[in-house]
């Protein structure tokens, strides 16, 4: 990954780093990878996450 700084301006660089690094998901498998997960909690998050994303889903498609 790369961010090109322009004039100096290293502060504005690093937001967009972070806004890339989190598009692509990357803090996310970090904190996961970063400590060893048993197969059943894996499961119970993977089936939480879904139902999250379903509940998002069809709240989005209530409202239209």
């Amino acid at each position: 990954m790369e961010v090109k700084v322009y004039g100096n301006d290293v502060e504005k660089a690093i937001k967009i780093l972070k806004r890339q690094i989190q598009k692509e998901g990357l803090l996310k498998e970090i904190k996961t990878r970063s400590f060893y997960e048993k197969p059943s909690v894996k499961e119970k998050r993977k089936r939480r996450e879904a139902r999250v994303k379903r509940m998002k889903a069809s709240r989005f498609k209530r409202r239209g």
